[in-house]
């Protein structure tokens, strides 16, 4: 433990000119105490770490002094990929990892480009959650990250509409969609591919059994063709929309991507307002009167007969509010 810190403490001041004990202290959460302890402990080893005392003063090294231990160790190599998005790495239990792999680059970088990780995150920030939702991190994803780094079995059981369902699992990549973590795994002894919420598992246990993992196998291609067919699956009914010039410009913006491409796809002849026909494939009824809310009078629904009704409907109670004339 000490060992580490002694490390991580020489690699810091390698990578700054100067650091206070404050610092220090903070970076390596420890008291400004066993800092100095540590200063002492690494002069005494041959390091030149040398303290200038007064408000500007704080820990340096002398003489242009280079630690050779800036190799990365293969989880630290594999974390500091991720290093772009700092939320999953801590929901993954992997920012120590992460934290070290930084500093080992940052020290074996030229003084002239030390700068570059803090110019770089002033540059761009991924943030992954969706909009007007509190993430939350499921409990068990610290657990199922390190079976997929290990490439370890997994006994798992998780929640399936209202039962409990156990499965053998080999774990090959987590995917963070919207602020919601999902599993890609290979149900062991069939070999099929599945994804799983990991909000759902209620227990992961580790079988101390190794995996061979599938040499094929591409991590954002089946994910991306595991969410079209779940697109897709969903898409059960069809809407009929007469939509304006502006009614088209907007429709991907208010209705699943799928669903916008598919209906622009091949629509009607314009009339002579420009406006054209579409058959919209949509989830049900309740969700396109939803979506197409949004849409305004950029939108007619032609059918079926019950939605074009409750689009009417709203659309006379609307005309009321704004001819009552008591405004």
């Amino acid at each position: 433990m000490r060992a580490a810190r002694l490390i991580k403490m020489v690699l810091l001041l390698q990578s700054r000119p100067v650091m206070t004990a404050a610092e220090l202290a903070r970076e390596l959460e420890v008291s400004e105490r066993t800092v100095t302890r540590d200063a002492q402990a690494l002069s005494e080893a041959g390091v030149p770490v040398y303290a200038d005392r007064g408000r500007a003063g704080g820990y340096r090294l002398v003489g242009g002094y280079r630690t050779r231990l800036t190799g990365l160790a293969r989880g630290e190599a594999e974390a500091l990929f991720l290093s772009g998005v700092p939320g999953a790495l801590r929901e993954m239990g992997l920012a120590d990892a992460a934290s070290a792999a930084r500093l080992k680059v940052s020290a074996a970088l030229l003084p002239s480009l030390r700068d570059a990780p803090d110019t770089a995150a002033q540059r761009f920030h991924l943030d992954a959650p969706a909009w007007f939702r509190e993430p939350e991190t499921p409990a068990l994803l610290p657990a199922l990250a390190e079976a997929v780094w290990d490439d370890g079995r997994v006994l798992a059981r998780y929640r399936r509409a209202e039962e409990t369902v156990e499965r053998r699992l080999e774990p090959y990549g987590l995917v963070l969609k919207a602020g919601v973590w999902y599993l890609c795994a290979r149900v062991a002894g069939n070999g099929s591919f599945r994804t799983y919420r990991i909000d759902r598992f209620t227990a992961v246990d580790p079988l101390g059994e190794r995996f061979d993992r599938d040499p094929e196998f591409d991590l954002p291609g089946f994910w991306a063709e595991q969410a079209e067919r779940f697109a897709r699956s969903i898409l059960r009914a069809e809407v009929v929309v007469r939509l304006s010039p502006e009614g088209v410009r907007r429709l991907p913006h208010a209705v699943d991507p799928l669903a916008a491409r598919a209906a622009l796809a091949e629509p009607g002849a314009p009339d002579g307002a420009g406006r054209v026909t579409v058959t919209l494939p949509v989830e049900s009824e309740e969700v396109a009167y939803e979506q197409l809310t949004a849409l305004g009078p950029e939108a007619e629904v032609l059918a079926p007969a019950a939605l074009r009704e409750r689009f009417a409907a709203d659309a006379a109670r609307a005309a009321a509010l704004y001819h009552r004339g008591d405004g």
